[in-house]
């Protein structure tokens, strides 16, 4: 008991939702639509469940697609319609979606209100997370947080880093403040916005546009690096056989086009929201 109290509070204790605070027993309070098995409800919130089927195809391809691999079992997303059913659920409540610990998918009712629109990319988002999930765990320290967060958000169009601009993620990058591409994460420790000197919104949109350089210099490679981390290999190992350099090295290349090219000063096609949620 003391040991799973002690795991409570570190997990507690970090932010973002590739490694979300749960209460890790049975999920209860849902039902399946009738139409669509996929996704559970709570009671009386029938309406919210049916805009989430309704986007849910497209966005399973999209995630499959990206990841060049369906999912391992039919994601199943559980919808909140009430903030009780989210709070009992997520221990980290402010977020508008999570895929906690036991791999479980579940949105909160911020997505059938004030934030209604983020629902297609924050649910492609965290079924990005889901389908890794079924895969490697719901966390393994070999994989980067930023390399988890970028390539979910690079899927999701910008799902989860829509309050920052690409803008507004070179002008921080022009400041110093950068991913440190050489840190590695371990068991205890992982390095999340904070470590850089970001917010989250930064972090995720840095971590994306990381992700989408790589991907769009040699999407032959990234498509074994993709595979590679998708069967369990250490990310580093996996990143040096493929390129034959580190992940600082090989991304160079981009910090140093993000200091010195004037392409870099526009929006680009993903525009920051006008305020955070």
């Amino acid at each position: 008991m003391k040991i799973l109290l002690m795991v409570a509070i570190l997990l507690a204790t970090m932010q973002g939702c590739a490694l979300t605070v749960s209460n890790l027993q049975p999920i209860d309070g849902f039902v399946p639509l009738t139409d669509d098995a996929r996704v559970w409800v709570e009671p009386g919130y029938e309406a919210f469940g049916e805009r989430v089927s309704a986007v849910l195809p497209a966005a399973i391809a999209k995630v499959e697609a990206a990841h060049y691999l369906p999912f391992l079992r039919p994601p199943r997303v559980y919808v909140c319609g009430s903030k009780d059913c989210f709070t009992r659920h997520v221990y980290t409540p402010r977020l508008s979606a999570a895929v906690i610990p036991d791999n479980r998918l579940i949105l909160s009712p911020n997505l059938n209100g004030r934030e209604s629109a983020r629902l297609r990319g924050l649910l492609t988002h965290e079924l990005a997370h889901l389908h890794l999930g079924q895969r490697i765990g719901h966390y393994n320290s070999t994989l980067p947080v930023w390399f988890h967060e970028g390539w979910a958000s690079l899927t999701a169009d910008g799902g989860g880093a829509e309050y920052t601009s690409d803008a507004q993620a070179y002008v921080a990058i022009r400041a110093g403040r950068r991913i440190d591409l050489a840190a590695r994460d371990t068991p205890d420790r992982r390095h999340r916005a904070g470590a850089f000197g970001l917010n989250i919104y930064e972090f995720y949109r840095e971590s994306m546009l990381l992700v989408g350089w790589l991907k769009a210099q040699d999407e032959a490679r990234f498509r074994q690096l993709a595979l590679a981390v998708q069967a369990n290999a250490d990310f580093e190992i996996a990143f040096w056989d493929i390129y034959g350099q580190s992940p600082a090295a090989r991304l160079a290349g981009f910090y140093e086009g993000v200091q010195s090219n004037t392409v870099f000063n526009d929006n680009g096609q993903i525009q920051a929201a006008p305020a955070q949620p």
